[in-house]
């Protein structure tokens, strides 16, 4: 299972949700999503957008977790 890291890493990059909506030209909804719920699916085009916004490769806001974890 994958688990998204969005939201450590935009906390690390010192991003909260609007600045990193506003970096990255996505939804505030989106975005705010995307930091409650890391294990629900996005699209490869948001994780890019977020990616370059934060300056960081798209792997490292992927984790993957075994599924025996949860």
């Amino acid at each position: 299972m994958l688990r998204l890291r969005v939201r450590e890493v935009a906390e690390a990059k010192g991003f909260n949700q609007s600045s990193l909506a506003r970096e990255s030209g996505i939804g505030f909804s989106t975005v705010k999503r995307l930091f409650r719920d890391p294990y629900r699916e996005t699209s490869m085009s948001v994780l890019e957008r977020i990616a370059k916004a934060l300056n960081v490769s798209i792997h490292d806001l992927i984790e993957e977790i075994p599924d025996d974890t949860l």
